[in-house]
């Protein structure tokens, strides 16, 4: 694996401009995008960071365990992760990964390109439910009308709201959304660009504003919206076997043989470093890492790992 290290650069609007476009080198490969680092400056946060590259908190948390998320010190090595697993799901349309808040798009007749975005998703009791919906309405400029229960819950907190809040600043709908055929729930900006990468949503999901506004014109109505639960991805570059984990600080860490089944550990061919994909699993790191290969990879255990 590459990695690039570089300065973090200044912030100006070249620093916030949409998705990352990753290329896959064939169709048939899982894994895109490479890894790299960045040097922290003290007048900028983690999430500073993070925005400026396209991740959220809990990407940039578990990655960077060692770095203080505020205040990071002058000339910190910090790990932009900037590589992923493909979800197991359909390469069409629109598809979310609740385990690692990320929502990837894949444009149609385009099978080696996909886009990539960090989202906010439901908190705990408002979850985003999985499943296959679609886009049934593209809104620019929208009023959100908070649920009764929301009002209810703001009213009890001294912070009534009213029965609808008009396009503007105000509005925790941003300035794009994507409404899904359960009409409950929207794919739209955020006037609160700091929870990105996290659990704090009504069940919603969030990206940064600068992130709708590039995908918004990108997607039909009817596209494909396909939302997933998967906190291990395993997938193939080639001849090479990579593991991804994004597990909750209170899960406990899965079997290895769970992770890596039968079907894939006994392919005629295939070989499993089961020790790596025991230290992958403990990482918990959300990046992958090189767990086997082909007999074709005969040079697969010469790559260096990160961690």
């Amino acid at each position: 694996m590459v990695l690039i290290i570089g300065a973090l650069v200044g912030w100006g609007a070249s620093g916030m401009v949409g998705a990352e476009v990753y290329h896959l080198r064939q169709v048939s490969d899982d894994v895109v995008g490479t890894a790299f680092y960045v040097h922290s400056k003290k007048e900028s946060t983690v999430l500073d960071i993070a925005r400026l590259n396209g991740f959220g908190f809990d990407d940039m948390r578990h990655a960077n365990p060692d770095v203080d998320m505020w205040v990071p010190k002058d000339g910190d090595n910090v790990l932009i992760p900037n590589r992923f697993v493909l979800p197991d799901a359909p390469r069409q349309g629109i598809v979310l990964n609740l385990a690692e808040k990320r929502l990837y798009y894949f444009p149609p007749d385009e099978p080696k390109t996909v886009y990539s975005f960090p989202v906010s998703i439901g908190r705990e009791g408002h979850n985003t439910p999985v499943g296959s919906y679609h886009i049934l309405e593209k809104i620019k400029d929208p009023t959100w009308r908070p649920p009764a229960w929301i009002r209810t819950e703001h009213a009890a907190e001294g912070r009534p709201l009213p029965e609808a809040v008009p396009p503007g600043p105000d509005n925790p709908l941003g300035n794009f959304a994507l409404r899904l055929s359960d009409p409950s729930y929207l794919i739209h900006g955020t006037n609160k660009p700091w929870g990105l990468g996290m659990e704090v949503s009504a069940g919603c999901i969030r990206l940064y504003p600068e992130d709708i506004a590039y995908l918004f014109p990108l997607v039909e109505v009817d596209t494909p919206v396909t939302i997933v639960d998967q906190p291990y991805k395993l997938g193939w570059l080639g001849d090479e076997l990579y593991l991804e984990v994004h597990t909750k600080d209170e899960d406990s860490v899965r079997a290895t043989t769970d992770i890596v089944t039968s079907q894939v550990a006994d392919t005629p061919g295939v070989f499993i470093d089961w020790g790596a994909v025991k230290r992958v699993l403990t990482e918990n790191a959300g990046l992958p890492q090189l767990v086997g290969g082909r007999d074709a990879s005969a040079n697969w255990h010469h790559l260096d790992m990160i961690f």
